[in-house]
């Protein structure tokens, strides 16, 4: 199917499924669509049992989209950097001990435990599957989805402090936590070959911190131009050369562009480039501009996480043990943040219960289901892409309809 004819389909079909969420469901975009779409292909599904003809046509439809590429090649960055454009500067810069260690440590932490307790839970129900295998899988679930979490966030009215943590952390250990897998993921593609630890070591530091110095660069010098001139047409242009420009440089170096696009985003965005670069009619068509880019993007996005039911090997094992992967994750991303949190909650002032908000505020998303695209047959595929979409689908209904109250209730008597 042609590129335009696919744009063409997902696009109309999130307009109409938007407008049906807006009309009648009146839920956050993100849960409203997945769930409209997932009724949708249900019906599709049950239609197709007296005639299957429109049900071929959605699988071939699905079939024909590229996931994988599509969410980590085009849209991540375009979707990261709108989210740190609109991100408080200021509050991160006070939070960045312990955003960092959220990003590092806890994505480490937490790909390690989901590892092993999944390792040895797969084989209790008669699934032997490789340890390095069950720790690609913690690799590609541990990160939390800043798309998921930024929607949900923004109704959810967290004190700032607390909602820097969980933004900051959710748009950095998005870019870290697909260094990891790409990482783990080499280990695994090449079971016997020797493997030094400098070379880990020096992929993580080329992905990671060429990605952040490219960031800081094309950050800076999107920066330099739009001081340079007074015109908001061309003031927006730049900024979608940062990101069209900024992830074709990181592909092609072998960096992060999750991060770069994280670290240009918060440059351009932070109040100072805000005050000596953009006049305010300039300030105003660049964020409408990139909110607009944001909710387009997030509504295919999810509709097409809604459709992807229809490419899953639906076996009884398989949808048991992303049940019993659910617990397990919160467990583990409960203890990765413990260790972090108990040591800066002397130097920072810590909202009450923040491991526990950020446990269950800590949603997975599209990333994490491509990540699981990506895995090959030997990797087990098929298995690690069932648990990845249960998990997915009931952390953002699940935790992503009760996160508001649940916030509201144990910061109530903070600020």
């Amino acid at each position: 199917m042609e590129y335009y004819s696919i744009a063409t389909i997902l696009i109309v079909l999130s307009a109409i499924f938007g407008y049906i969420n807006v009309k009648f469901l009146k839920l956050p975009i993100t849960i409203g669509l997945m769930l409209i779409t997932i009724v949708f292909t249900v019906i599709l599904v049950g239609i197709g049992q007296f005639d299957d003809t429109l049900l071929a046509k959605e699988k071939e439809f699905i079939s024909s989209i590229d996931f994988e590429t599509v969410l980590l090649d085009i849209m991540l960055s375009f979707l990261l950097f709108a989210g740190a454009l609109h991100t408080n500067f200021n509050q991160l810069k006070i939070q960045r001990g312990p955003i960092l260690a959220f990003a590092t440590l806890g994505v480490l932490v937490s790909t390690f435990l989901v590892g092993v307790v999944m390792f040895y839970v797969l084989q209790w129900i008669g699934l032997n599957v490789e340890f390095i295998y069950c720790l690609l899988f913690g690799a590609l679930i541990s990160p939390t989805d800043p798309i998921a979490v930024l929607g949900i966030l923004k109704k959810a009215g967290a004190p700032k402090k607390l909602e820097a943590k969980i933004v900051g952390e959710s748009l950095f250990n998005d870019g870290v936590g697909v260094v990891v897998f790409l990482t783990i993921f080499a280990i695994a593609a090449k079971p016997n070959a020797a493997i030094e630890f400098s070379e880990i070591a020096t992929l993580f530091g080329q992905e990671v911190i060429g990605g952040v110095f490219l960031g800081l660069l094309i950050g800076w010098i999107a920066y330099r131009l739009m001081k340079s001139i007074d015109n908001y047409e061309v003031e927006v242009i730049l900024t979608i050369a940062v990101v069209m420009g900024g992830t074709m440089l990181a592909h092609k170096f072998h960096l992060s562009a999750p991060l770069a696009m994280v670290t240009a985003g918060l440059i351009v965005g932070n109040d100072t480039v805000r005050n000596s670069a953009m006049s305010e009619t300039t300030e105003a068509y660049v964020d409408k501009f990139w909110e607009l880019i944001d909710v387009l993007l997030n509504t295919i996005l999810f509709v097409m996480i809604g459709m992807e039911i229809l490419v899953l090997t639906l076996e009884e094992k398989y949808i048991y043990a992303g049940l019993l992967a659910i617990p397990i994750i919160l467990m583990c991303r409960y203890i990765s943040l413990w260790l972090p949190i108990k040591f800066f909650a002397k130097r920072l002032d810590f909202v009450p219960k923040t491991n526990l908000i950020m446990t269950w505020g800590g949603l997975r998303g599209g990333i994490s289901i491509a990540l699981a695209l990506s895995l090959t047959k030997e990797m087990h595929r098929e298995l690690f892409l069932v648990i990845t979409y249960i998990v997915v689908i009931l952390s953002i209904v699940g935790q992503g309809l009760t996160v508001e109250p649940i916030i509201k209730r144990l910061t109530r008597k903070t600020d």
